[in-house]
């Protein structure tokens, strides 16, 4: 099988890292899959250089098609004029899109307009909102796929409600996971550790960057006097998105225990989240690494794309209200907190089932 990989931001990256391992170790023992891994350059990150892709054993990819500029039109249809050519050049078997950015949605119109078919990883998730582009890529996408992998059972639901076949559907679990555990061990600390001198358990850990939270001024700063006005005196450490910098800047919050950083390596990241007393965020990913790790997760959304984190994690939805951080800042330092569990196939083995399944596919 001659197979292409779709990966357009850095997310993507970390959900194919443990794919393309499973396929380099399979390779080994004469099983006839080979790979291309296509960067369409749908988001600049200043974080993905080479020491991005060495500190986590991720393959640089095989070409950039450097479509990164314009508006959400723009960029789509860049991208699938570049990924044309590159499919033409370079005709596989099947095509492999990961998550839900741009990047997902037209490489899988630009695949099965060369009648090229398509695996979806993390295929069915849905979080019912139009207004985000995301759940837009995500409708789009499943309509078109052949072959679905999936997180959850709430996601094969959405894929048969939606009138998928359940033959072409395989619930094999999270890749993201997969990363996780493989890189475990290689968590390390920032140098905010030991400059503010942090203990376990003794500083909650902020990310936000959505339009709904961080682009008005008087949300963001509502959100961040009630976060700091009820966490007990803990450290707020916020490794904060460039996107929300520029608002921050504007506000004049001045708080001993606000500690307002650059964002953080991988390794950095989820080392402070390991050891955190909770972490509060408008992140989807994040609510999935932090129920894996048994830290309690605020999620300042009125929905999610990933109700397992909710229902069997460790994840609460409380939507953008500030009024409702205090409530739950309450439970939180009560001790009230639910103790979740870890969702079904989230045990570092999903590339293997992919992989697994895919050399099935004719």
């Amino acid at each position: 099988m001659n197979l292409t990989i779709v990966a357009g931001a850095r997310p993507n990256f970390m959900k194919i890292a443990p794919i393309i391992h499973e396929i380099n170790r399979i390779k080994k023992h004469n099983s006839f899959i080979n790979y291309r891994l296509i960067h369409t350059g749908q988001h600049y990150d200043q974080n993905m250089s080479d020491s991005f892709f060495k500190q986590l054993n991720i393959p640089s990819p095989h070409i950039n098609l450097n479509c990164g500029s314009g508006s959400q039109a723009e960029i789509t249809s860049s991208i699938m004029i570049s990924f044309e050519k590159e499919l033409i050049k370079n005709k596989p078997d099947l095509v492999l899109v990961v998550g839900d950015v741009t990047s997902t949605m037209a490489c899988a119109i630009t695949s099965q307009k060369l009648k090229i078919k398509v695996a979806h990883v993390e295929g069915g998730i849905r979080s019912g909102d139009w207004s985000m582009p995301e759940e837009i890529n995500r409708l789009v996408t499943d309509s078109i796929t052949n072959y679905f992998f999936t997180t959850s059972e709430y996601a094969n639901n959405n894929l048969i409600n939606e009138g998928v076949d359940k033959k072409n559907i395989y619930f094999v679990g999270n890749t993201m996971i997969d990363t996780l555990i493989a890189n475990k061990s290689k968590f390390k600390k920032p140098s905010i550790w030991k400059s503010l001198d942090l203990k376990k358990k003794s500083y909650i850990i902020i990310t936000l960057h959505r339009p709904a939270n961080v682009d008005e001024k008087i949300k963001l700063e509502k959100l961040l006097n009630e976060i700091l006005n009820n966490s007990n005196g803990l450290e707020i450490i916020f490794p904060m998105h460039p996107r929300t910098k520029v608002v921050f800047d504007k506000l004049n919050i001045f708080n001993s225990k606000l500690h307002v950083i650059e964002p953080l390596s991988y390794l950095e990241f989820n080392f402070l989240v390991l050891n955190s007393f909770a972490v509060i965020t408008d992140s989807g990913g994040i609510t999935e690494e932090s129920t894996v790790m048994n830290i309690p997760c605020i999620t300042l959304r009125d929905n999610t794309e990933r109700p397992e984190t909710v229902i069997e994690g460790t994840n609460e939805l409380i939507g953008t209200d500030p009024k409702n951080i205090k409530p739950t800042f309450h439970k939180l330092l009560s001790g009230k907190w639910k103790q979740g569990k870890i969702p079904k196939f989230w045990d570092g083995k999903t590339s293997k089932r992919i992989v697994k399944h895919m050399l099935t596919f004719k």
